[in-house]
């Protein structure tokens, strides 16, 4: 998650410049821009590769600032929700249900929820 958070902030600094010197560059869609732009192909690929990574685990990245990855886990009587865990938080902790979102999540039980980013 940190390799993802500084390669998108490298990418935003990267635009900004690009959006200096080319006032349309705000109005272009990302692989407009990376391609126009060689100096963006680098970041791109480097978040890329690290959004590949999480999501090949089986992982929803669901927010890169906020470092947020939601998991699928099949409960008991086939309910399904996602276990959320959050960049900082020293394992995963808590869970929402699948049509919730960050703001519903709920403490694992015997988790204390001071734990809870």
């Amino acid at each position: 998650m940190r390799d993802l958070q500084h390669a998108a902030e490298s990418l935003r600094r990267s635009i900004t410049e690009v959006s200096q010197d080319d006032p349309d560059a705000g109005s272009s869609g990302l692989a407009a821009l990376v391609q126009r732009y060689p100096q963006l192909r680098d970041p791109a690929a480097q978040m890329a590769a690290a959004i590949e990574k999480i999501e090949g685990l089986g992982c929803f990245l669901k927010d890169i600032e906020l470092g947020l990855v939601d998991i699928p886990c099949e409960l008991a009587e086939n309910k399904v929700v996602f276990l959320c865990w959050q960049f900082g938080e020293p394992t995963i902790l808590a869970w929402h249900p699948i049509e919730a979102g960050f703001a519903q999540r709920q403490a694992l039980p015997g988790v204390n929820k001071q734990y809870l980013n």
